[in-house]
């Protein structure tokens, strides 16, 4: 559908979500007091979007994904989220091409995907498009021939006989045990540790001219660690520090952004009939964690993990794939686009092995393209968790989930029919009806 034929039929009246008569929840409940983490002021309305660089092209190298920065930013994209650019360890190398995450040098460019001098291009062109570039960074783990294995033997985790083994992992998202046998952990308690992870991740701000880091399993690590690293950091270059967490202390000194696993869970749930408007407002009227003010919010419908291990879109959520990602865009948070979904990405990326993106007409950039675009234009859709910036709207029907985001004068409106049937709703007295699986967005300036 062309986007000016999508904008018409989304889009309603003004009084349609914002009229004042609606019964609103409370406020979105966050921790008094300012969050002591300075967000770079470009974050505030940013956007992002994770790169694949192994499966987005048939090369899979950094210069042919530099071939699509234009129509990634055309998207409304702006911080690319480059996984790991370091070379894959060989020793217990799982698949043909190993795990992007079993790091052999911290300091060096994975081969796979060109040079330095190719990732730097690479990153100049993006910064010359108006784009932020942040790395994917394994600070938890590393491959079982890292240098370091050779050069630091003693800054790694041993068992009770002294020797290295497979680091034993509890997944955050979900809390489910694994053995990752590619990998063996690092030592933080021993502060030459911490040096230099500081001093390799200050590398790629030197090297390479980085604007941050995404940092894989996060919530693993010492929070004291994240803190100094983050201060550390800063004095070269300001950071935006994305954790694999979703633990609030992380987001007080060290982190901008963490991952809104609840929110996606939830938005699984909904597509599947489990769960309903209820339980998408409790979210935010009864949350299980409160997060320092002005925290950012990482919201998504897929990511590498997600889409890999637990499946496509169309597994997850059927024929409810845009309307999860309608609340993903809009609710209190940064989206995230991962790269292929403006395609409909139809399978599961493999892990280990080669297995490029079919790209074909991008059938859903141009829905991207209109909830990124909102995100820009209203301070309302800020990223920002804020008192009084999110109100949830009572339609008298749990398969509807409404709501309006509010910054000074800016107002944004949001319906959703959450399932497959027609569904009648009613605000500010008045009946109206959604399509199956439809939304109405709306805005306005008080």
């Amino acid at each position: 559908m062309a986007l000016s034929r999508l904008l018409s039929a989304l889009l309603l009246p003004v009084a349609a979500l914002l009229a004042p008569q609606f019964v609103m929840a409370e406020p979105l409940p966050i921790t008094e007091g300012v969050t002591q983490v300075a967000h770079p002021a470009w974050s505030k309305s940013a956007t992002i979007y994770e790169v694949n660089v192994r499966q987005f092209t048939p090369e899979g190298t950094f210069r042919a994904f530099e071939q699509h920065l234009p129509r990634i930013r055309r998207m409304g994209v702006d911080v690319l989220w480059l996984m790991p650019v370091n070379p894959i360890s060989q020793k217990e190398r799982k698949g043909t091409l190993g795990s992007y995450y079993a790091v052999s040098d911290y300091t060096a460019v994975n081969p796979e995907y060109g040079t330095l001098d190719d990732l730097k291009h690479l990153v100049n062109a993006a910064h010359r498009q108006g784009f932020k570039v942040i790395i994917d960074w394994v600070a938890n783990h590393t491959g079982w021939d890292n240098v370091w294995v050779k050069e630091h033997p003693d800054w790694y985790l041993r068992n009770a006989q002294g020797a290295l083994e497979g680091y034993h992992y509890t997944d955050l998202s979900d809390h489910h045990l694994e053995v990752w046998a590619d990998v063996i952990g690092l030592d933080y308690r021993k502060p030459e540790v911490r040096a230099g992870m500081i001093e390799a991740m200050r590398y790629w701000i030197t090297a390479a001219n980085i604007d941050g880091f995404r940092c894989d399993v996060a919530w693993n690590l010492p929070t004291s660690f994240w803190d100094q690293a983050r201060a550390a950091l800063d004095k070269t270059k300001p950071m935006f520090m994305l954790a694999e967490a979703d633990t609030p202390d992380l987001q007080a000194r060290a982190f901008d952004m963490t991952y809104d696993w609840k929110l996606y869970h939830t938005l699984i749930d909904v597509a599947k009939g489990k769960a309903d408007a209820r339980d998408l407002a409790r979210l935010y009227t009864a949350p299980a964690r409160r997060y320092p003010a002005g925290t950012y919010r990482m919201t998504f419908t897929s990511d590498h993990d997600e889409n890999s291990w637990n499946g496509t879109d169309r597994d997850l959520y059927g024929d409810g794939t845009d309307a999860m990602a309608v609340l993903a865009a809009t609710l209190p948070g940064m989206p995230l686009v991962y790269g292929g979904q403006e395609d409909g990405l139809n399978k599961r990326l493999k892990f280990f092995d080669k297995d490029p993106i079919v790209w074909g007409q991008y059938r859903r950039a141009g829905l991207y393209r209109m909830l990124l675009g909102l995100k820009h234009a209203h301070p309302a859709l800020s990223s920002a968790h804020e008192a009084g910036n999110l109100e949830i709207v009572e339609t008298g029907n749990p398969k509807v989930f409404a709501f309006r985001r509010i910054k000074g004068a800016d107002r944004v409106g949001v319906a959703v029919n959450l399932t497959a049937a027609a569904q009648t709703y009613t605000v500010g007295g008045k009946a109206r009806t959604l399509a199956p699986w439809r939304w109405t967005i709306t805005t306005a300036q008080r």
